[in-house]
């Protein structure tokens, strides 16, 4: 059982033969209806590296497969470049966008990625070169190990024009001019798309310092704006979750654009109010109340949190100040103050001025 072209490798034998379906989940049904035959399943390399082998593990039972990989195409690509692959990012994007790149793209860095198909590969390109890193070394590897193997090297501004086949994978290694996403908290304001309801920079610099986000910890972000806070936990870890909860519906659709373009497509954005929008949803490891803020609120998710989820909370307002202060009399926690201030002409000179303050409430449950 495996693909057409898979198939076309085989000489025939006399066994059986089952195209796999398209899409790739129709034909799990197919395979589970074979219980009892002796079945082979082929896939390219080794089928657990962004492949078919964890789907089709999960949907057989203990015992009754065995998997034989051979060499990823992460592997053969290294082996034909020459690239050390502990100091190479790979990353499958044949089902993915190519805006899972976007957190990666540094000069120097190297970067091996699977593509769906032949026509991705001008699509990578010219992305690249759309974010400022046209100047990118790029090369094809289409079919690598087979009979059908061919590479291609250019700049990803001067990809020659013609057809790349499945199975299609580039490399590249990044140059170029285009703005980089530092991994440090507090990423440049003007990376997001805002009305100008965002947490600024040094302010959500100290928010994911108190959030402290952990490997595989999931965040809710009631109040998302532009999604600043949820979408850098996310891109602290690979492993992360997040669910943006934002009640106006142009917020919310801004924040999707905003995850979208960062590399952080996996952020569920909830259009809604909380504490009801929150029904149903994942428990969390950290909260970050960043409007949206009410007596309410508070009560609701301290009464529902379970113990070691960890609570943060910003007030703008004389209001939601007091609200954080009484929270605090009850619950306990921290209060961290922010005052700032910012260098701006004052005359021919140049003089500080202030920013309104953020007061924090910081709590672990």
């Amino acid at each position: 059982m495996a693909p057409p072209r898979h198939l076309a490798l085989v000489p025939q034998t006399g066994a059986e033969r089952v195209e796999w379906p398209v899409p790739f989940a129709e034909g799990l049904p197919v395979l589970t209806a074979l219980r009892g035959r002796r079945v082979v399943v082929l896939a390219s390399g080794d089928p657990f590296w962004f492949g078919a082998g964890a789907v089709i593990a999960r949907a057989l039972n203990p015992g009754e497969w065995r998997a034989l990989p051979g060499p990823s195409t992460f592997a053969l690509a290294a082996a034909r470049l020459g690239w050390p692959l502990e100091a190479t990012h790979c990353l499958g994007l044949h089902a993915a966008p190519l805006t899972r790149l976007r957190p990666h793209l540094a000069p120097g860095v190297r970067a091996i990625v699977l593509l769906r198909d032949g026509a991705a590969v001008a699509g990578l390109a010219g992305w690249l070169t759309t974010e400022g890193f046209g100047a990118s070394a790029l090369t094809v590897l289409e079919a690598l190990g087979g009979p059908r193997e061919r590479i291609t090297e250019a700049r990803a501004e001067a990809l020659p024009a013609g057809d790349f086949a499945h199975p299609v994978a580039a490399a590249l290694s990044v140059a170029g001019t285009g703005a980089v996403i530092p991994r440090a908290s507090g990423i440049a304001d003007d990376c997001f798309a805002t009305d100008g309801q965002i947490t600024k920079r040094p302010v959500r610099a100290l928010a994911l310092s108190a959030l402290a986000p952990r490997p595989g910890e999931l965040l809710w972000d009631i109040g998302g704006g532009s999604g600043s806070i949820a979408i850098e936990w996310l891109l602290s870890d690979p492993t992360t979750r997040a669910i943006s909860i934002e009640p106006r519906a142009d917020r919310a659709a801004r924040i999707r654009t905003n995850a979208d373009r960062l590399g952080v497509d996996r952020l569920r954005v909830v259009q809604g109010a909380a504490p009801a929008a929150l029904e149903g949803l994942d428990a969390p490891a950290a909260v970050f109340i960043g409007g949206g803020l009410t007596a309410g609120l508070l009560d609701a998710l301290t009464a529902r949190l379970t113990p070691g989820v960890r609570l943060v909370a910003h007030a703008v307002t004389l209001e939601s100040e007091a609200l954080l202060m009484a929270a605090r009399t009850r619950h306990g926690g921290d209060l961290l103050r922010i005052e700032l201030a910012e260098a701006a002409p004052l005359g021919t000179k140049t003089g500080w001025v202030p920013v309104r303050p953020v007061v924090q409430w910081r709590m672990v449950l």
